[in-house]
């Protein structure tokens, strides 16, 4: 590991940066309002980490000056969107200066005869749907929580979502960036193309690499038309493994590739429904798949929901419920978006996991964290898009224990899971990110040499380690 050696923000820098973006847009000792901005939605303080300042700039030409000021000094960049992120991403943890997107919030262009957005990092994921549905257009690459994260943010993680399935992940839909890059230059990258093999693919580089190599200050995105229907069907199951064994069946078996495929075990959906005081019958069943239909023509959609349906009911399902209205729909989606907000509230100590295997060794991670939930005593609430691989399990403590019981256990039950999801063929992230939560598993599911290829391209854009230091691997 390389030590490098950063310098603190004293009052005459932070006097050059208030210069450069105006006082009014610059957080200087101020211990209060420096807070927020230590911490993404990660549980309890084990990941925080102050920054010295927070700045927030309104243009390209005003990062790049700050990132050259920051050269010049030698001191950290952490770049911050919403703050929604779950490995740490956004936390600076090494001081220094954090640079947030939340003014860079305009929707520069929407060019209809391109089917292409251009946006500004602030933009909320959601806004960009509610502002081309009047186009009978759609951004299809969209996470579960669109109404909170910026899309500056969801490119940088290539985040996913409840539609990955039919549709794919952000990478599928950045078409261009503009972007500072960590000694300052302003550089633009792909563009309104379809089609570009002009050198090496540096847009798909920076997808993903969360906020390591560069700052996003404009993102052109990919449109596709919006579908007119759409039915959700909630199949409840006896058991995970029922439920979970299905889902390899509806991906070859019913001729028909679901919009999404989302697993939710028992635990998972009680929580949501005690947080939202929903009811659903939870109590009958193991667990629950939601499934999605979705097309231009209605014959079609209910030719393939009702296909699905019956080959769930041939798998074991004990019973189908069809939302074909939005009031329905919306209400069976709000508690799989708010599994994780009720385990923020019911469990502090928990430890909020992302891994991806190949989809048909879904079964075989379910049954993992079964063994684990017995080996160790404690509650693994599972759910997450099984469709493409990506299961989400909140490894929670027993609420008797001390701190130090769930610091000796955790590690432990991480270096199962993540021993298995190698096992599997997966890796340890498959749309949270790395961060620095998760770095320190990352030779578990890699090797050394492809580090070190990640070490040189980090070394190359970024030669003195200024840009989001101490994140996804180390020096």
């Amino acid at each position: 590991m390389v030590s490098i050696q950063y310098n603190p923000v004293t009052s005459v820098i932070a006097e050059e940066l208030r210069e450069i973006v105006g006082e009014r847009y610059v957080i200087f000792n101020d211990t209060e309002k420096l807070e927020p901005f230590s911490h993404d939605e990660i549980p309890g303080k084990g990941y925080r980490a102050m920054p010295e300042i927070v700045i927030r700039p309104r243009t390209a030409a005003e990062i790049a000056e700050i990132v050259k000021l920051a050269n010049r000094e030698m001191i950290p960049i952490t770049p911050r969107g919403a703050g929604s992120g779950l490995s740490g991403g956004a936390v600076p943890i090494h001081g220094g200066i954090v640079i947030s997107v939340d003014r860079m919030n305009s929707i520069l262009e929407v060019d209809l005869k391109n089917m292409m957005i251009v946006v500004e990092p602030g933009v909320i994921a959601n806004e960009i749907n509610e502002h081309v549905k009047e186009h009978g257009l759609f951004y299809a690459g969209y996470p579960m929580s669109l109404e909170t994260c910026f899309i500056g943010g969801n490119v940088a993680e290539n985040a996913g979502g409840g539609k990955a399935v039919k549709y794919g992940v952000t990478s599928r839909y950045v078409l261009g960036l503009e972007i500072v890059t960590p000694t300052g230059e302003i550089v633009e990258l792909g563009g309104k193309l379809v089609k570009d093999v002009t050198g090496y693919n540096m847009v798909q580089l920076m997808v993903g690499s969360e906020g390591t190599l560069g700052f996003f200050t404009k993102i052109i995105l990919k449109l596709i038309p919006r579908p007119k229907y759409q039915v959700d069907l909630l199949c409840l199951f006896d058991s995970s493994e029922s439920a979970i064994n299905t889902v390899p069946r509806l991906m070859t078996g019913s001729g028909y590739i679901p919009t999404s495929i989302e697993f939710m075990d028992q635990a998972s959906v009680k929580a949501a429904c005690d947080y939202l005081n929903e009811s659903i019958p939870y109590e009958k069943c193991g667990a629950m798949l939601l499934l999605s239909v979705d097309g231009m023509e209605e014959e079609q959609v209910i030719r393939e929901y009702e296909a699905i349906g019956t080959l769930c009911r041939e798998c074991g399902a004990q019973e189908v419920y069809v939302a074909d209205n939005a009031s329905t729909s919306e209400r069976i989606w709000k508690i799989r978006r708010n599994i994780a907000e009720a385990y923020n509230l019911f469990y502090p100590r928990q430890s909020g996991e992302d891994i991806v295997v190949p989809p048909a060794s879904i079964p075989e991670m379910v049954a993992e964290f079964r063994r684990l939930e017995q080996k160790y005593c404690v509650p693994i609430p599972c759910y997450g898009h099984a469709g493409d691989g990506n299961l989400h399990a909140r490894i929670s403590s027993d609420p008797n224990w001390t701190d130090e019981q769930w610091e000796e256990i955790l590690p432990q039950i991480l270096a199962e899971v993540y021993r298995k999801t190698a096992e599997c063929g997966g890796r340890i992230s498959g749309e949270h990110g790395i961060g620095h939560k998760r770095k320190k598993y990352m030779r578990t599911v890699v090797s050394e040499e492809y580090l070190n290829m990640l070490r040189v391209v980090k070394r190359g854009l970024d030669p003195n380690n200024i840009m989001n230091p101490g994140k996804i691997f180390d020096l």
